[in-house]
């Protein structure tokens, strides 16, 4: 391992990446199977047979971030960027609450990930006809036993992610190519031969239940689609950092379609209470009602595989984001080894796969798979969507001067990420409303408001402490940089074309 000093030129990444690497990534970290396998069925228990009307309309406030996303990319690459770019544009405190809540998000999905790949891997034995071991009956819906098997895998991917990247995005692509021949191929059969008739109101937002349904929903769907940015935590490895912007916006459109498909698919083949009512073997469920054994098997492997690839998609960004942070001293040195043999943030990669570990098997004290996930996904959206929300801001306040200098690209790239940015803090400031009023007692339990509302919470409190200690303990000059740069963002756009 090698590590500058603080003080000295900080140590950089080896540029080794393309678009096609940086799709693979991303697209491994949004991973569309494992969203459309278990996604869906939860979020159906919130909206019901509207599916294709939720993800549509999340994606209009995603697209705006992904604009923000990629013009602020194309001025300033950067490994922590979210955390770069809001630090900049408009607080240090807040550019570190975006570095920060990224990091903890993550280190929970994979801790989600890690059960969602167990179950899989429990699933398929089931199929195989292997339903106990030393007399253990084997229950794909246990938490306990998921966690265990997928500790096993989370281990192996981040091994292999010290690698690099190129050697993580060569495994996820291959991964991919299997998974998406896999799903198009079920969810087209499905669509055509389906037993419930296609309606039109699938796509009409307004026949939501409430209010509250619509605002978790919305949520829940971006936390499907979140991941595409993934690619611009990479983007100091890319040869051209346009290339991370075109990998983003690729993966976020690719999404968008196979979002739609497996919505529809789903809806046409189960009703609305076999849909919500099977969790993490949803998608199994719905293989075996369109083909017989071993066919129907292929989206459960589908499902793991994708589920491994999200697990080294995770540990990556993370380990990067952290690497950017500790270059700024706003976290400590061990974070900025990079490995003199891979040119990766390797120490950082295996902490991130220890701490994963450990929060995995702090979810054991909630015994069911399906109430951890809900738990998870909705801390996650909140923190997320906050995350997102922050990052548009950032590139409003930056390029606010093109509304001058150009009215048509300051509408895309202040008006159009600024709405978005509302969007979002209403939705994440609604939707924690409605947790707060729901009960009048703590509990351990995914239908429990204020259990719901305490994790994101603490996410965010915590990112205020340890960005005190950052400031005041680590005296990192990161929070005396932090200074806006709107002046010279039409000529830096203008060079960037």
């Amino acid at each position: 391992m090698t590590q500058q000093p603080y003080g000295e030129d900080p140590p950089s990444l080896r540029k080794s990446l393309g678009v096609v690497d940086g799709v693979a990534i991303a697209a491994s970290s949004t991973a569309a199977t494992t969203s459309i396998g278990i996604g869906l069925g939860v979020t159906a228990g919130v909206v019901g047979l509207h599916l294709p009307a939720i993800m549509l309309l999340a994606f209009l406030p995603i697209l705006g971030i992904a604009g923000a996303y990629s013009r602020l990319n194309r001025v300033e690459p950067n490994a922590g960027n979210g955390y770069v770019w809001v630090g900049r544009s408009l607080t240090p405190w807040l550019g570190f609450l975006v570095g920060w809540v990224n990091i903890v998000a993550t280190v929970a999905f994979l801790a989600y990930t890690t059960a969602v790949t167990g179950s899989a891997m429990l699933q398929l034995a089931g199929e195989a006809g292997l339903h106990r071991v030393a007399g253990l009956v084997l229950d794909p819906g246990s938490t306990a036993q998921t966690t265990a098997v997928g500790i096993v895998v989370l281990v192996a991917v981040t091994l292999t992610a010290v690698t690099g990247v190129k050697t993580a995005a060569r495994l996820q692509s291959g991964l991919l190519v299997f998974e998406y021949v896999v799903l198009l191929g079920f969810c087209g059969y499905g669509i055509v031969t389906g037993p419930h008739p296609f309606r039109l109101s699938w796509f009409d937002p307004f026949a939501i239940p409430s209010a509250s349904a619509l605002a978790q929903g919305l949520l829940l769907s971006v936390f499907c689609y979140w991941g595409f940015e993934a690619a611009f935590t990479v983007n100091e490895e890319v040869r051209d950092p346009r290339d991370a912007s075109r990998a983003g916006l690729i993966t976020l459109v690719t999404m968008l379609g196979l979002f739609l498909l497996g919505s529809v698919a789903f809806q046409r083949v189960l009703s609305e209470q076999e849909l919500a009512g099977h969790g993490a073997q949803g998608l199994a469920f719905f293989g075996d009602r369109l083909a017989s054994q071993p066919l129907a098997a292929l989206p459960l492997v589908a499902l793991m595989f994708s589920a491994v690839a999200s697990l080294q998609a995770g540990v990556i960004p993370t380990a990067r984001g952290m690497f950017a942070m500790s270059r700024d001293r706003t976290l400590g040195p061990v974070w900025s080894k990079v490995s003199a043999r891979y040119g990766t943030p390797a120490t950082g990669t295996l902490l991130i796969g220890a701490l994963a570990t450990a929060v995995a098997a702090l979810a054991l004290v909630i015994p069911r798979l399906a109430d951890m996930i809900m738990a998870t996904v909705n801390a996650v959206g909140i923190v997320v969507a906050l995350s997102y929300a922050l990052t548009a801001l950032a590139a409003a306040a930056r390029f606010r001067g093109l509304l001058r200098e150009d009215w048509r690209q300051g509408i895309r790239a202040v008006v159009l990420p600024s709405l978005s940015a509302a969007a979002l803090l209403t939705l994440g400031g609604y939707l924690a409303w409605s947790f707060y009023t729901s009960t009048d007692h703590f509990e351990v339990s995914a239908d429990n408001g204020w259990f719901l509302l305490l994790t994101p919470a603490l996410m965010i409190a915590s990112g205020f402490l340890a960005a005190a200690w950052a400031k005041w303990v680590r005296k990192s000059p990161y929070f005396r940089t932090g200074h806006g740069t709107d002046a010279d963002a039409p000529q830096l756009l203008a060079t960037s074309n």
